[in-house]
């Protein structure tokens, strides 16, 4: 097949790099990153930091796609094939992680997921663990950027319950389950990387 290709993710995935590794270190660290995608994030990131293990996960129909990007990389042994998670309709994969990264996925969810996959990250994350997540919010409810208006807008047009969410209710439903807010980066394209510890 031909393997499926994301700009963005091309163009964010230095930027989004610079700041997990400054959080991981030279640490051996079990990552879960929810809502794999391609998978060109997951490739990068196992590539470059040799020292972790990176496990895939999304929807069943996007497994083909995220092989499609790490099965030709046969020498590269810290990156998993995909789990199949869906907020809401499967359980959260419940090993022994010490990261869970997310890139550009509440915004595609409904709230409503969102919630529960905040629900999810309450209940897994072991203290100390941390959710690094990647992508545009609102704060104090207005969009920070014209172009993040422009696309909520189409958002919304794809689909109701897609739409960019409000950095204030994130935050506060998250300290809710136990996972506070360490850091918030001001990242390229009017995006955030926000960094939250399980306390």
């Amino acid at each position: 097949m031909t393997k499926p290709y994301s700009a963005a993710c091309e163009r964010n995935k230095k930027p989004i790099f610079e700041i997990l590794k400054e959080l991981i270190k030279d640490q051996h660290l079990n990552i879960l990153e929810i809502g794999s995608g391609t998978g060109q994030h997951a490739l990068y990131f196992a590539e470059n930091l040799p020292n972790i293990t990176w496990q895939t996960s999304d929807l069943l129909e996007n497994h083909q796609a995220i092989k499609s990007w790490i099965n030709d990389q046969e020498d590269l042994v810290n990156i998993l094939s995909p789990l199949h998670y869906q907020a809401g309709q499967t359980p959260l994969p419940a090993e022994d992680y010490d990261l869970y990264f997310s890139a550009n996925t509440l915004h595609i969810m409904s709230f409503d997921q969102a919630k529960v996959l905040f629900q999810d990250l309450g209940k897994n994350l072991k203290n100390g663990a941390l959710f690094a997540y990647y992508g545009p919010f609102n704060y104090q409810g207005r969009f920070t950027s014209k172009s993040n208006e422009e696309f909520d807008q189409f958002l919304k047009m794809k689909a109701p319950h897609m739409g960019i969410r409000d950095f204030e209710e994130v935050c506060e439903l998250l300290l809710k389950e136990g996972i506070e807010l360490l850091a918030d980066h001001e990242m390229p394209a009017n995006n955030r990387m926000l960094i939250f510890k399980k306390k």
